[in-house]
């Protein structure tokens, strides 16, 4: 006995840290969010989904994209990842508390209805569209309308994933393996399209189940997307000359193009030479971002890039007219996340971030007008003038809403709180509010409301309101007060809005968040119902039900907005905002561990 003893002590560093190791392990594994020992989530639906894949699977492709020699091949030598050990970066995620029993059966039920109208979609897809780019969901028919290389089913392959749905996925990998991306429905190749929605659905699917064959499909699209950038400039162009692209021609780049198409290339790059190592497709899009960096605070509105830039010319700076919604949202979004995926290591993505930050906050955000004088923000757009004076348009659209989250993302990654507290909790609730108002609980496609002279205080005037409804031609008596136009009032089963409010629940923990998601959800779901799976709503200011619907359904209705209702009443530690960043498709990539030192200031 005194024999074992003395080992004992002789190896008490090694069996307290044996100790100590188990012990992390063990609430690791068996911990749940709430504090309780039941297992995380996340760690119960990786052990589901990702035990004993199916085997031998291989990609069938008829041209191999990496043998292509270019005409303009990169300068040597390439730029290089960061190679240095991530920052520690602050926290994103609300500590949540313990959730009560009650709540957590109420959560969990509106969960389930979530997942259970994605299955009915999923479905119908697999039943009448499997392997078309979309649904139909009226006449229940197949359509073509990115290269035919069935956009629904990879755009949908981490939904499927973080729903649990085992079977389901492991045919869609199966299916993604035959995808031939030497092939494509057309003569031309989108380049914004096929990244956030093709490259970006398999890179998830890949970080989160580790299939092979996932990766290896990426790199086959990823070097596809590289031969966009064989031109003379090495800038990338709009669209691939699928022809041009295979026999390595040097592609023309267009003159013009709405600045978020070259500028949302680069996540989604990046991670593509994080995960195999292969730095050649983080170098073909950190020339790009050097061009936005270098041209950033000489625009008209510094710190704002004009909605339409030249990538032949290499010009970011020239145009007047200013956005962050459709034609440049993606460009904004994709910055503060570059920042969090190279793990705080390249300092010009905190700058830009900070700097359009600012700048949006001076040029489109408005106080509107409305009979309650509620205390939320609008998003507009803006022009300059001959003058260098700056005009704001209140005129707002969906595609916005996506800023409410990004301002809360970067007030955490920052240490900015009143970027989360103020400006990005007033710009989800001016969304929310969109929704809201309209008598079918669904926002419009894009609205007009008149705006305030101050953001402190902004009391309802009778008069004032008549002469903004003037000077819009389109409003109608039957919308509701503090509306002078809904210009557009389609819903085309949009994300943005329950985008920042799924953000704004992670980041703040606030129940006003999950309440309003599921006020959202059962409108949305209600108003877009089909026989078959759910169409977009041509108009959501009349509450005449059924709702006139439109024969359309793409594929970011599956990726990303029902995903989104999904995870806002999902644990916490599903997908969570510490762990990943997701593209603007929705697609969540592993961010990488932090070294454990403080972050300089």
């Amino acid at each position: 006995m005194q024999s074992i003893l003395s080992r004992l002590r002789r190896r008490r560093p090694a069996v307290i840290a044996a100790l100590v190791f188990f012990t992390i392990f063990y609430y690791l594994t068996s911990a749940s969010w709430d504090g309780t020992t039941s297992q995380l989530e996340s760690v119960r639906l990786e052990r589901y989904m990702n035990s004993n894949p199916p085997k031998n699977l291989k990609s069938k492709s008829s041209f191999d994209w990496s043998k292509v020699e270019f005409v303009y091949p990169p300068a040597k030598p390439l730029r290089q990842l960061p190679t240095a050990r991530p920052i520690s970066l602050p926290q994103v995620q609300h500590h949540f508390p313990p959730e009560s029993p009650a709540t957590a059966k109420i959560r969990e039920a509106r969960r389930a209805q979530v997942k259970q109208l994605f299955r009915k979609n999923w479905a119908s897809y697999r039943k009448y569209a499997w392997m078309s780019d979309a649904l139909q969901p009226l006449s229940a028919e197949g359509k073509d309308q990115f290269s035919g290389w069935a956009a629904t089913l990879v755009d949908s392959l981490d939904t499927l994933w973080i729903m649990g749905l085992r079977d389901e996925f492991d045919e869609a990998v199966a299916a993604v393996a035959s995808i031939d991306f030497g092939q494509a429905g057309g003569r031309s190749v989108n380049m914004f399209e096929v990244n956030i929605r093709y490259l970006g659905g398999l890179l998830a699917a890949y970080d989160l189940s580790g299939r092979q064959v996932l990766l290896q499909k990426a790199t086959e699209l990823g070097d596809l997307l590289y031969a966009g950038y064989n031109t003379r400039n090495r800038m990338p162009v709009d669209f691939i000359d699928f022809e041009g692209a295979q026999e390595g021609k040097g592609l023309m780049v267009e003159s013009s193009v709405v600045s978020a198409s070259p500028g949302t290339l680069s996540l989604e790059m990046t991670r593509l030479s994080q995960v195999t190592g292969d730095p050649k497709y983080y170098d073909a899009i950190a020339k790009v971002m050097d061009l936005f960096a270098k041209g950033q605070e000489w625009t008209k509105i510094p710190g704002l890039w004009p909605i339409y830039v030249s990538m032949s010319r290499e010009d970011v700076i020239t145009g007047s007219y200013f956005s962050i919604g459709g034609s440049a949202d993606s460009l904004y979004e994709y910055i503060p996340k570059m920042y969090a995926l190279l793990g705080g290591l390249e300092p010009k993505y905190e700058m830009m971030s900070k700097s359009f930050l600012r700048a949006a906050d001076k040029a489109f955000f408005f106080r509107p007008m409305l009979p309650a004088d509620d205390d939320l923000l609008m998003i507009g757009t803006a022009s300059v003038d001959s003058n260098d004076t700056v005009h704001l348009d209140p005129e707002s659209e969906h595609l916005g809403c996506f800023v409410g989250g990004i301002y809360a993302l970067s007030g955490k990654l920052f240490r900015r709180p009143d970027w989360v507290d103020d400006l990005g909790a007033k710009l989800t609730k001016g969304c929310i509010y969109s929704y809201r108002a309209m008598p079918t609980g669904i926002g419009p496609e894009r609205h007009n409301t008149a705006p305030c002279a101050s953001r402190e205080k902004c009391a309802w005037d009778e008069q004032t309101f008549n002469e903004e409804k003037k000077k819009r031609p389109e409003w109608s008596p039957h919308l509701p007060k503090g509306f002078t136009t809904v210009k557009d009032p389609r819903y085309i089963l949009r994300p943005e809005a329950i985008e920042s409010v799924f953000i704004l629940y992670r980041i703040t923990g606030k129940q006003e968040y999950q309440e309003a998601a599921w006020d959202m959800f059962t409108a949305v779901a209600n108003g877009t119902a089909t026989q078959y799976a759910n169409a977009a709503v041509l108009d959501v200011t009349k509450g005449e039900y059924p709702l006139p619907q439109e024969d359309y359904m793409e594929s970011f209705w599956l990726a990303e907005t029902l995903k989104y209702f999904y995870l806002a009443f999902s644990p916490p530690d599903l997908i969570s905002l510490d762990d990943y960043v997701l593209n603007t498709e929705a697609h969540p990539f592993r961010r990488p561990k932090a070294a454990m030192v403080n972050r300089p200031v």
